[in-house]
């Protein structure tokens, strides 16, 4: 290890993202005895979410506890609960931004904020870590830099005339009376509800229909929640729904922009069209240090591995196993306890307060339970 011993301390662990999923990974850690950590990120604890749409709130439900034991949905720690922390059952991201920043007090969480990370490579058996403010060397690495900071534009044609919704500040501020919405998934319809509340007319296009997907999975179709702000009055009288309407393109004719499908003709609004096409994800920066599944995402071992680059661990919304995405936090927490367990033992911790972790849903072994009856 002469590269990383001559550049500094070789850290055990170093968790690069300080959002839902590197909080709570790094408390499993904590929790399975390993004391050499560091938590690294770009901005501040929670700073993603506290960049979220002002109006824009968790669609799933926060609640304190409930009579079988299990966690708030949107806990990321055993013992803690943002329903508590914040007082609201949909907390919005500058809320919830709050409540992870608690945790790192509580916690005393080792946390290096605004440290961007640009690179990871491999030497050796250890990885190197260039930062803005250094470089850092790891004996693991645990990538959970999240996705809301990374707005997927797809290839859409003319997509610099549109604003991704992950720009807007807040939609009370948008001017105009007439808007159109490229994506009907969770983003595309909260954008829709938020602007159809203030009097404005919306036109939602989608390639597919969300809305009327009947499982019962927020990976899928849209949440409970979201179907049940859809039936509000002002939803129903000021949004148009097209589904099964691809765009092909956005144009800007004049003082209009055209909105025009694969099929068919082009519909004008006065206002910059709202892309709502998700995210694209903070694992590209490491794409190269993971094989990648059919359906683009980095292929993973039964313990969220690289396949190809031993130490490296992926946390978050990207990890998906088989047919199943964990895109949510009340999914993607089941792997922290995993995760810590495989680095524990690695560094021959016998990590045995993870078995606690068992009673609250949070797996420890093997893919077994990774189908839709218990992720919920």
């Amino acid at each position: 290890m002469t590269d990383s011993s001559a550049a500094g301390d070789l850290h055990d662990v170093v968790v690069v993202g300080a959002g839902a999923a590197g909080l709570g990974v790094a408390i499993a850690l904590q929790d399975a005895g390993v004391d050499d950590l560091v938590v690294l990120d770009r901005g501040r604890v929670g700073s993603s979410f506290a960049a979220w749409t002002e109006e824009t709130r968790f669609i799933t439900p926060s609640f304190p506890t409930n009579s079988v034991g299990m966690l708030d949905l949107n806990s990321v720690a055993i013992g803690t609960s943002p329903a508590i922390s914040i007082g609201v059952e949909h907390p919005t991201g500058l809320e919830y931004a709050s409540y992870l920043r608690r945790l790192a007090r509580v916690f005393e969480l080792p946390i290096r904020e605004w440290t961007d990370v640009s690179s990871v490579t491999t030497v050796d058996d250890a990885f190197h870590l260039r930062a803005d403010d250094g470089s850092l060397w790891a004996r693991h690495v645990i990538w959970a830099a999240g996705e809301f900071q990374y707005p997927r534009a797809n290839d859409l044609a003319g997509r610099q005339h549109c604003r991704h919704t992950a720009t807007i500040e807040r939609y009370g501020d948008l001017d105009g009376d007439h808007f159109i919405v490229i994506g009907g998934a969770e983003s595309g319809i909260d954008a829709a509800y938020h602007l159809s509340r203030r009097g404005k007319r919306v036109r939602v296009f989608d390639r597919g229909c969300p809305w009327e997907e009947e499982s019962s999975d927020p990976s899928v179709g849209l949440s409970t929640h979201t179907l049940e702000r859809m039936e509000e009055p002002h939803f129903l009288d000021q949004v148009e729904l097209h589904p099964h309407v691809p765009i092909a393109s956005v144009g800007r004719q004049d003082t209009a922009y055209e909105v025009t499908p694969i099929d068919g003709e082009p519909f004008k609004t006065p206002v910059p069209p709202l892309l709502a096409s998700g995210f694209a994800g903070g694992h590209e920066m490491v794409a190269h240090l993971f094989e990648r599944r059919d359906d683009g995402f980095p292929l993973l071992s039964d313990d969220d591995e690289s396949t190809i680059s031993a130490g490296l661990f992926l946390c978050g919304p990207a990890v998906h196993h088989g047919g199943e995405s964990f895109c949510f936090i009340y999914k993607y927490r089941q792997r922290f306890a995993v995760v810590a367990k495989a680095i524990a033992t690695s560094l021959g911790l016998p990590a045995e307060r993870l078995e606690g972790y068992r009673m609250w849903g949070m797996y420890l072994d093997d893919l077994s339970c990774c189908g839709n009856e218990c992720v919920c």
